[in-house]
């Protein structure tokens, strides 16, 4: 490999949402940096299997503005 290509690797803190906190290794900032997740899998709909719709006059208030007159009847 050659030299002085690559990344530092170096030893970092990682912030769950939940505050829960560990030590990783990264090529995140520098050594001693923190990370902070703003989603992880203990808050993402993906892991977590609760799902909410969330629209503030988007896409979602379009399509069902849209296709109200096939709602049932």
């Amino acid at each position: 490999m050659k030299k002085e290509i690559h990344p530092d690797y170096h030893e970092i803190k990682v912030i769950m949402t939940d505050g829960s906190e560990y030590m990783t290794r990264s090529t995140y900032g520098k050594a001693g940096d923190v990370l902070r997740l703003e989603i992880d899998p203990k808050s993402h709909p993906a892991w977590t299997g609760v799902h909410r719709m969330i629209d503030s006059g988007g896409q979602l208030a379009k399509f069902n503005k849209r296709f109200k007159a096939f709602a049932k009847k």
